[in-house]
């Protein structure tokens, strides 16, 4: 899959398993993809080596909420209206909130 805002992609990856769910990018060091994290709304960073940007986004891939360059050990509690999250590497996307994101096959 690969995730799409304007004229840039990166691979995505869903990550379904309680496992995957759970590892996410922890412990990663250069971040090259961007996860999927369906049925969410909310994060941690802990145990993570790097800083990634976060969009939450709800049903239709309306980004709500978006965390630029957030930091290893950091909680973002659950956001209303919420029903995805989507983790990248920093400054991947410069996104602007109500816009649409895109995941092609």
């Amino acid at each position: 899959m690969k995730l799409v805002y304007k004229d840039k992609v990166i691979n995505l990856v869903e990550c379904r398993s309680f496992f995957s769910r759970f590892k996410g990018f922890m412990g990663q060091k250069k971040i090259n993809k961007a996860l999927l994290f369906k049925k969410c709304n909310s994060i941690h960073t802990f145990f993570m080596k790097e800083h990634i940007d976060v969009i939450f986004c709800d049903d239709d891939n309306i980004i709500m909420y978006y965390y630029k360059d957030l930091s290893p050990n950091r909680i973002i509690w659950p956001r209303r209206g919420a029903t995805k999250v989507y983790e990248l590497p920093v400054n991947y996307f410069n996104v602007q909130l109500y816009s649409k994101l895109e995941v092609r096959e």
